[in-house]
């Protein structure tokens, strides 16, 4: 029987790419969207990548996704922690529903969806979780203390649920992009993306791709002796 994923915010950038390199690799995916519901049908129509709607940081909706998607699907040994949003502005001049959309979006859905899963995954002695986190959250940014913030977080608890789940076969590890090719990056002004590729030792911005091999490396049964680590996927940008 095919191995169940849930990918959240998993049906554009970086969670597209995610979704679509795990149901290549022969995985049962769920793709987890908010709020743009045309877009991913649109990626469903294209896909054929079954898709669910609910809003990770409300722990409740995502006990009901998580229930909704085993009892459809089976039950989920992969689960890929993508969804985030940005609100920016330097902190004397963010308000405190910036500061908190993003924090419970960005870091309190990793509590809301690993809660969900994680008993079934010591049940059954296995899982593979991957939280994306930020080259952000390593080296900092103006202007997003909220979501440098959060993504930092991202990385201490990816320790610790390793730390927690390694003797029961699961895996937690984080993987931290560097400036991709996403809708998120194109709202950055032109001058600003410019000053920032230049800092990319590499020339390029990132590709979902090359995130989505990193993730599909990661999952695989065969990396069961990789846990509790972050990649750094940036370029060149921030070395650690």
């Amino acid at each position: 029987m095919k191995r169940v994923a849930i990918v959240t915010g998993g049906t554009r950038g970086l969670g597209k790419a995610i979704s679509i390199a795990l149901h290549e690799q022969g995985y049962r995916v769920a793709a987890v969207y908010h709020s743009n519901a045309d877009s991913a049908q649109a990626f469903r129509e294209a896909t054929a990548i079954d898709i669910y709607q609910w809003d990770v940081s409300d722990p409740e909706a995502c006990q009901a996704g998580i229930a909704q998607v085993q009892g459809e699907l089976g039950q989920v040994d992969i689960l890929v922690n993508n969804a985030g949003v940005t609100s920016d502005a330097v902190l004397h001049k963010m308000t405190v529903q910036q500061w908190s959309n993003v924090i419970q979006t960005n870091l309190g859905s990793m509590f809301n969806m690993c809660h969900g899963v994680i008993s079934g995954m010591r049940e059954r002695a296995f899982g593979r979780i991957v939280n994306i986190s930020s080259v952000n959250a390593q080296k900092g940014q103006f202007g997003q203390a909220n979501y440098a913030a959060a993504k930092a977080g991202i990385l201490g608890f990816t320790k610790s649920l390793a730390l927690e789940s390694a003797h029961k076969n699961i895996t937690v590890n984080a993987v931290a992009p560097g400036y991709c090719d996403t809708d998120m990056v194109a709202k950055v002004p032109k001058e600003t993306l410019q000053a920032i590729i230049a800092g990319i030792p590499v020339g390029r911005l990132g590709k979902p791709e090359d995130i989505a091999r990193m993730v599909a490396f990661l999952v695989h049964e065969d990396a069961g002796f990789i846990t509790g680590a972050t990649f750094s996927i940036n370029g060149g940008q921030h070395m650690e």
